[in-house]
């Protein structure tokens, strides 16, 4: 269940007044168990309606209005989006939640979302359905993190060595084939790799660049892949059934050490993606 948590402007929240050092101090522990919880999704705290604007709509007028606004128990000093597995559980949260105003009284309403199932009967067809869930993945996507993933053949170590030398790069993590968790598939490395560099990440300029050896010594350069990580199940399939229409799966996605879910696919322009969820700890792109 997802909701919204409405912090109520109060006179004090309108003049600006700014939280004490306390009170940030026991917001911020608050944060950090709705956090460790699973159940926050953002949240955030509203200047003071002086500096707002409101919008009347009449027929086709729009009329602007300047703040600030008198209703002061109508207007909203900050705000949390919760996912929730009831009504219940949100309001023992709220109770636990210091007070937001400090030395004055306060309100937090809780208001629970609509979902698309809620609009069903003004839907009949599932037209606006489809559309939401195509809006949905495009913004998920939006969201979404790339970052070039370069194959040495053998030789990653040496080019690692020289980045740093010569380019400034930081090694951030690095992991060989055999410190891997789980067992590397019998054939799949050519004799002498077992020591080579299963994946690395590190830090050139602005970018984070992955690298790994791959699984042998081809001659050349043995070019590159797309990291994709997407943030739920649903988008990663979404995405990589995209990738293989008129392509390749080289690896199905499933479960892995490094991601809850993870694959590789090559799409029908040639270029090589692996798609995943992020995993808990590094490293989160192995090598192909």
């Amino acid at each position: 269940m997802k909701v919204m948590v409405m912090v109520k402007a109060s006179p004090g929240s309108e003049a600006g007044k700014m939280p004490t050092e306390e009170l940030m101090t026991a917001m911020g522990k608050y944060n950090e168990e709705l956090v460790s919880a699973g159940i926050m999704e953002s949240g955030d705290g509203l200047k003071p309606s002086k500096e707002g604007y409101r919008v009347r709509f009449s027929g086709d007028k729009r009329v602007v209005t300047t703040g600030p606004f008198t209703e002061t128990n109508e207007l909203i000093a900050g705000y949390w989006i919760w996912n929730v597995n009831s009504i219940e559980e949100a309001l023992e949260w709220v109770k636990k939640c210091p007070n937001p105003m400090d030395d004055e009284e306060s309100d937090i309403e809780i208001r629970t979302f609509y979902t698309i199932d809620d609009f069903a009967v003004a839907d009949p067809d599932g037209t606006v359905r489809a559309q939401e869930d195509e809006l949905r993945q495009t913004i998920a996507m939006r969201k979404a993190k790339v970052n070039n993933y370069l194959f040495f053949s053998g030789r990653c170590e040496e080019a690692l060595n020289f980045y740093q030398k010569h380019l400034g790069a930081k090694v951030n993590f690095l992991l060989r084939f055999n410190e891997s968790p789980d067992p590397v598939p019998a054939d799949m490395l050519q004799d002498g790799f077992d020591n080579k560099i299963m994946h690395a990440d590190f830090t050139l300029g602005d970018a984070t660049i992955y690298a790994s050896d791959g699984c042998n010594d081809a001659t050349s350069f043995s070019g590159f892949s797309l990291s994709l990580t997407v943030q739920t199940a649903e988008e990663a399939h979404k995405a990589f059934n995209a990738l293989a229409d008129g392509g390749k799966v080289n690896m199905p996605l499933a479960k892995t050490f490094w991601s809850p879910l993870y694959g590789q696919v090559t799409d029908q322009f040639g270029i090589a993606w692996m798609v995943m969820l992020p995993g808990d700890e590094a490293p989160q792109e192995p090598p192909q």
